[in-house]
């Protein structure tokens, strides 16, 4: 399984990016699919996911801002992300869980300007 992330880039505060996260594996095999970022000098963090029945969740530093959606027919998973704080600055990370296996694609960088 690969996970390719791309979409991140350089935004002014109160703007939006969009995210992707592409699979070789119809994403609907695993049982959720998410996204993390990790910000210079701290631990990577959860930020949203996605669940094979289409449920969602959000961590709450991006509840109302950041929406996570998926399309099937491209195995393809998306981070909406709207007004946009510079402490979204960071890292982000797609990763989808199937059985006990955990699988990370490569990040892409997220830089918020104030």
């Amino acid at each position: 399984v690969q996970l390719q992330a791309s979409g991140g880039g350089l935004v002014q505060a109160g703007g939006s990016l969009r995210l992707s996260c592409a699979s070789t594996r119809r994403i609907f095999r695993f049982d959720a699919m998410g996204w993390y970022r990790q910000a210079p000098g701290k631990q990577r963090e959860w930020v949203a996911l996605i669940t094979s029945s289409g449920n969602t969740n959000y961590a709450d530093s991006v509840k109302g801002r950041f929406t996570i959606s998926r399309d099937g027919a491209k195995s393809t998973v998306y981070l909406q992300m709207n007004s946009l704080k510079p402490e979204d600055t960071a890292v982000y990370y797609c990763n989808a869980e199937e059985n006990r296996a955990t699988y990370w694609g490569q990040g892409t960088q997220v830089t918020v300007s104030s």
